[in-house]
Formats: C-alpha cells, sequence, structure tokens
C-alpha cells in the first residue's frame, strides 16, 4: 500500500480529543484518542502508533507530519503559562491596564475586564524613547537594563517581552535590551514586539508581545519533547504546524513565534469547510466546528474563510469586542464559544440551566466516560438522550455508561428542577444549542449576512448530533456533513498551504508617496516570508499577495486593498486610489471624493498553491432501503421516548435518501436527522440534510 505514495499524517490536539488523519495516496484512515494535558505529546504519539498499526506502516514511512493544537489558547484562557514579566519605555508600564481606554459595555459599572498576563507587580520600565518617524530622542539607558536583572531573578521570572514605542519604527533598542539580559540571565526566554508584531497601536503590539512571552516556554518545551519523542521513533519526514492563519509553517518559526499557534486547531477547521463549500459548489457557507471543548463559527464567501489582524482571547463577555485579550496576528475571522461535548451543565442562581464555558475536557471527562468526572456534560445530555450508542462512542475504543450520565444529570439538574433525568438532558440539548444559535447570528449580523441564507457545514466530533436543531433556530435549510467529519480540522491541516504573512507599519500618505522607499520595504518583507516558505516547500511554486491597509486620513481604523506584486511607482498611485475608493465604497456604500489617503501599514504573504479539490457530480437520489436497527430517542418536545430508524453511513451509497427523524452512524460521530429535515448523501459521500417542504 506505501509503495511510491505520499504519506501525509495531520494530528489535531484539542481539549478532549486528539484526532489523527493518515493520508496514503487516496487511502485515507482515521482515529480519536483522549488528550493526555500534562503531556500532550503521549497522545500523538500512541495515536500515531495506532494508526499506522491499522495501515500497515511505520513512522519513518512518514513523509509530511502536519501539527494543529489548541494549547497555546488553553494556556492563556487557563493561565497556565510562564511567569511572565514586561519591560517597557519609561512612563509607559501601564499600557496592559490603561488599554485603547474603551469600555465593551458602556454602561456596566462593575465591568469585568481579563486580567493581564504580567501583573503590574511583573512590569518595568528603562528610560529610552524613539518617535513614530523611527528617530532616537532619548538613547537606550543600558545600566538601567542591567539594573533590572537582580529583580527578575528574585521573582523567578522564566519569560520576558520587551515593547518599546516605535520599535515597529526603529526596533534597535529592544535588540540591545534584549541582548544584555541575555548576557545576563542566558536561561531566560525573551520576546521582542518589534519582531512578533511590528505595527503601531501601543495597546496591541504590546499585548501580543506578552502572549507570545507568556506561552513560549511552554510551545517550545512541548515541541521539543514532540520532535525528540519522533526521533526516538525514527521520523525522518518534515514537520509543519498549522498557524492561526491557516497556514503552514516550520517548527522552528512556531518556536520563535508560538502566538501565531493561538487559533491553529480552528482554523483547520475552516480550511476543511471551505474546501467542502468549493468541492460542492457552495458559495455562502458557515461553517459550524463543534469539539469536546469548544463550538467555533467561522463565515466563508466565495470560498475563502473571512480574515483579520487582531484575535481576542479570553473573552470576558462572551460576544462583545474589547472584552478580552487582543492578540495582532493574522488568523482566520470565527467566534468562539465554550459549547462543546465535554461543556458542563449546571443549574444557576436562578434556577436556569447553563451550559460552559467550562468543561470536563479528557481528565476527568464528562460522568458517561466513568473516569472519576462527576458534573453533566453536553455529552451526557446525547447519551440520555439516545443520540449517542454508549458501545460505539469513537468507534467502540471509548465505553459510555448510560446510567452515570443519568446520575449525573439527575443530580445537578433535575433534582433542583423537579425534572426528570431524559428532560433534564433535553433541557441541556437546547440550551447549547441555542448558545451556538445566538453565536452564529451575532457573527452573521458583524459581517453584515443573513444567516439563513447560508449553508452549514458540520463537524467535529460533536457538531453533526447537533446541527439539524442548530439549523432550525437560525433559519438555515440545508446542512452539510462531510466525510471525516468527525476529524474535520486534521483534515483541514492536510489542505493548507505553507505559508507565512509580515505585516509592518510604516506611514505613507498618497500624495507625498515615495514609491522606491515602500518598494523596499516590500521587496525586503518579502523576500523575509520566502525564506521562512521556500524551504519547506520542496520545489514547488511560492507566490506573493501584497496589500496596503488604508484610510481617510485622520479615521480609526484601516481597510484591506490589494497591491500589483511588482515594485511601484508613481504610475500606480491612481490605481491605489481608485481601488481604495471601490473597495471602501463597498463597505460603506459611498467614497469621500478628493479627500486625503494614507497607509498605515503593509503586508506580505508568501505561499504556496492550495490543494484545490475538483467539483462533485449531482447524484440521482433513491430510498436508503433498510435501516441497520433504530435506536430509542427522548423526543423533548413530544415528552416521550420513541424508536427512530439507525442508518450506518457505510452502508449508504451515494444518491441514498431517509426522512427525519433518524440517526445514521459512523465510527468517529454521528448524525442526527431532526423530524423537520431529509437526507441524502451526495456523491462526494456527505451528508445533506434539507428542510422539509411545509
Amino acid at each position: 500500500m506505501l509503495e511510491g505514495a505520499e504519506v501525509r499524517l495531520a494530528v489535531d490536539i484539542g481539549g478532549t480529543f486528539t484526532d489523527i488523519v493518515l493520508d496514503v495516496g487516496q487511502d485515507r484512515r482515521t482515529r480519536k484518542v483522549l488528550t493526555t494535558p500534562a503531556r500532550p505529546e503521549r497522545a500523538v504519539l500512541d495515536g500515531m502508533r495506532l494508526i499506522l498499526a491499522d495501515a500497515r506502516a511505520h513512522i519513518c514511512d512518514i513523509d509530511v507530519f502536519i501539527h494543529g493544537t489548541t494549547l497555546a489558547t488553553n494556556a492563556i484562557i487557563e493561565r497556565r503559562g510562564a511567569k511572565t514579566a514586561l519591560v517597557a519605555t519609561q512612563g509607559f508600564r501601564d499600557v496592559l491596564d490603561i488599554g485603547t481606554e474603551s469600555r465593551y459595555d458602556q454602561y456596566d459599572l462593575a465591568i469585568d475586564k481579563p486580567k493581564p498576563l504580567a501583573p503590574r507587580a511583573l512590569r518595568f520600565t528603562v528610560p529610552e524613547r524613539i518617535d513614530a518617524q523611527g528617530a532616537v530622542r532619548l538613547p537606550l539607558d543600558e545600566a538601567a537594563v542591567r539594573a533590572l536583572v537582580p529583580e527578575l531573578r528574585a521573582q523567578n521570572v522564566e519569560s520576558v517581552a520587551f515593547a518599546f514605542l516605535h520599535s515597529y519604527a526603529n526596533p534597535e533598542h529592544e535588540r540591545r535590551a534584549a541582548a544584555i539580559l541575555k548576557e545576563e540571565m542566558p536561561g531566560v526566554w525573551v520576546t521582542l514586539s518589534s519582531a512578533v508584531c511590528p505595527e503601531i497601536r501601543e495597546y496591541e503590539r504590546t499585548s501580543t508581545a506578552v502572549a507570545n512571552a507568556y506561552v513560549q516556554p511552554l510551545i517550545d518545551g512541548y515541541l521539543a519533547r514532540m520532535a525528540e519523542g519522533l526521533q526516538a521513533e525514527q521520523f525522518r519526514g518534515a514537520i509543519y504546524l498549522v498557524t492561526s492563519g491557516g497556514g503552514v509553517t516550520s517548527i522552528e518559526t512556531a518556536r520563535r513565534f508560538p502566538v501565531r499557534l493561538v487559533e491553529s486547531g480552528p482554523a483547520g477547521g475552516a480550511i476543511f469547510a471551505a474546501q467542502i463549500a468549493a468541492r460542492l459548489g457552495e458559495s455562502r457557507v458557515l461553517s459550524f466546528d463543534m469539539g469536546g471543548t469548544t463550538a467555533k463559527i467561522c463565515l466563508i464567501e466565495k470560498y475563502q474563510p473571512e480574515t483579520s489582524r487582531v484575535f481576542e482571547v479570553d473573552r470576558a463577555a462572551r460576544f462583545l469586542k474589547g472584552s478580552g485579550l487582543p492578540v495582532r496576528i493574522p488568523v482566520i475571522e470565527m467566534v468562539e464559544i465554550g459549547a462543546g461535548g465535554g461543556s458542563i451543565a449546571r443549574v444557576d442562581a436562578l434556577k436556569r440551566v447553563t451550559v460552559g464555558p467550562e468543561s470536563a475536557s479528557s481528565e476527568p471527562g464528562p460522568a458517561c466516560y466513568g473516569r472519576g468526572g462527576q458534573r453533566p456534560a453536553v455529552t451526557d445530555a446525547d447519551v440520555a438522550l439516545g443520540k449517542i450508542d454508549p458501545d460505539a462512542f469513537a468507534g467502540g475504543t471509548i465505553k459510555l455508561s448510560l446510567e452515570l450520565s443519568k446520575q449525573a444529570l439527575l443530580r445537578d439538574i433535575g433534582e433542583p428542577l423537579g425534572l426528570s433525568a431524559e428532560t433534564s438532558a433535553y433541557a441541556v440539548h437546547e440550551v447549547v444549542c441555542e448558545n451556538m444559535a445566538s453565536a452564529a447570528r451575532v457573527h452573521a449580523v458583524e459581517r453584515g449576512a443573513v444567516v439563513g441564507q447560508h449553508t452549514l457545514i458540520a463537524f467535529g466530533g460533536a457538531a453533526p448530533l447537533h446541527a439539524a436543531r442548530v439549523a432550525e433556530k437560525i433559519g438555515v435549510s440545508r446542512v452539510i456533513v462531510p466525510s471525516n467529519a468527525g476529524v474535520g480540522s486534521a483534515v483541514g491541516f492536510l489542505a493548507a498551504p505553507i505559508a507565512y504573512e509580515l505585516v509592518r507599519s510604516r506611514h505613507a500618505r498618497l500624495d507625498a508617496f515615495d514609491a522606491t522607499a515602500v518598494s523596499d520595504l516590500l521587496d525586503e518583507m518579502a523576500a523575509e516570508a520566502r525564506a521562512l516558505v521556500e524551504p519547506g516547500a520542496a520545489g514547488a511554486p511560492v507566490r506573493e499577495r501584497r496589500a496596503a491597509f488604508m484610510r481617510y486620513v485622520g479615521q480609526g481604523h484601516e481597510i484591506t486593498v490589494e497591491l500589483p506584486n511588482q515594485r511601484l511607482t508613481a504610475a500606480d498611485l491612481a490605481g491605489l486610489r481608485q481601488a481604495f475608493e471601490t473597495d471602501y465604497a463597498a463597505l460603506f456604500e459611498r467614497s469621500i471624493p478628493g479627500a486625503a489617503i494614507e497607509v498605515l501599514s503593509w503586508s506580505v504573504l508568501a505561499t504556496t498553491e492550495p490543494r484545490n479539490p475538483s467539483r462533485v457530480a449531482e447524484v440521482t437520489r433513491k430510498p436508503a432501503g433498510k435501516a441497520a436497527g433504530s435506536r430509542k430517542f427522548f423526543d423533548g418536545r413530544a415528552g416521550k421516548v420513541v424508536e427512530i430508524p439507525l442508518y450506518r453511513r457505510d452502508q449508504m451509497a451515494p444518491g441514498a435518501t431517509i426522512a427525519g427523524p433518524a440517526v445514521i452512524a459512523e465510527d468517529e460521530t454521528s448524525t442526527f436527522v431532526s423530524t423537520n429535515f431529509d437526507a441524502h448523501i451526495d456523491g462526494a459521500g456527505s451528508i445533506v440534510m434539507e428542510r422539509k417542504a411545509a
């Protein structure tokens, strides 16, 4: 089977499960194993051994290993990172507390903001000053930098972030201060804001540098252990890490800039959904990725996920911008909430059923896992409702206990509210589905989209169980559950291009434009980005995408305008203005004739070509035939247990059609087809649910 075929392995470490996908030519195998939080590499290596045994292969046969993880995100949310200090310009110690001086909820007098990753006691300043043009106004006081060393040692600081004023325009002071600290404290990790985020906006740049410093020891240690484990197993292929922007990068780059991995797992899911959308010709899609710990929702228009240059981690208010820690990195835009299979359900002080964001994770896991978990989770509700077969969960590798689920639901939900275990499970199911529907509505409205006009693509271990109900709530009439949906993010990794994006701030007005200086900057950025991409491209062509972040002079925010992939000249200015005004009018209905325009930052993306799927042909629909069995399901709306047909996905041919309610089971997950939907298998093997005519 391995003869002459490229062997590619993808691994996605989630909060509950670690998903493994092995591609050998056209043959694909998948595995799900429980994540080992204390040593995440243990689950990766164990899962690799299992899937390689399935394929009768060895680790030395793997050509490419692609890896994504939520470890960086979880470390920030759970505050499990390194003891981190911030060194800033004198007078700017409290940038992290002051922020942008805005309030995400203007009328809440008891507003709760996330605590900075570097507490005030670990924030220091030194005399130095560089202006916005990069000119030195006050030389760096090197003695003051050295004077910090005793205090850093006394506080047992593991990692230090340097964020000096205007270092994006001139990084020399940061570089010199870091060199001094490295001389005095060789074992400390050091992050420079001018390296990790060379852009204007002091608060966002400082926050990003501190976040990078905070997770670097953890991620660096993990990646080092992973590399050692792979080497011990005789791995000889190439290793890549998925970034939050949807590309893959080398392990060396990931160890330098681990903040780029903050949304790597969810980014793989968005790539997976975009590939499915392109294959099926779905130009407007809402991707719905629900795993064991979180649910992620992303708009995909014309087969491309929405992207952004800033992401907020650890939001104090679930749907409110400004309530989290800003991380300024290229990222696929999505909304993420604590609503997964492991999300814990409870009754609050007002006697309401609430779900998440706290998760049972994999240790101890939901009550039904029988690993010591006492509190009910969403998976317990699905088991009690009859949506999950306790004997066939994760392909039968994990046995679940219906009795433990019912006990936990009764104890924490049923008894306080006077409900049965089944009705308690239905309440949990309804609440978690409404949480996800609310997130989808908000995400669509923020982007001017009508959510009901989109097709829902559901994947992740838990999404197919809940997709039909979420679709009913948001008015979506078509739901697609692709093949390998249970390990969708890992499958998406295999389609990700090798890519790296650089963004740098350099102010330029179009009415005083120095085309030579800007072209020199873009060429320098392109060379740096290509140097990070070409070694892993293995001779594959690398293309560039250049962009400018532009606005009318005096405005607060910019829009992205594509640039030609060539050196700019004065003759390009008219085209640049026209491109900006066209894009501006598309967003705000009109441009401002004759108004001055400025560029704040410039971007260069170097990338290999993504693996584009071929379009799938239509199939003739026909009845699916006899069901493989039946399953008892508690219908919360009817208030009784009903028997519904059970179909095996691997026994359903393309075109096979069934009417809901029904369950379509497979090893990785199960799809629940509600009463309001019919389902059929399309030419790509996807389950397509379509709302029944009224």
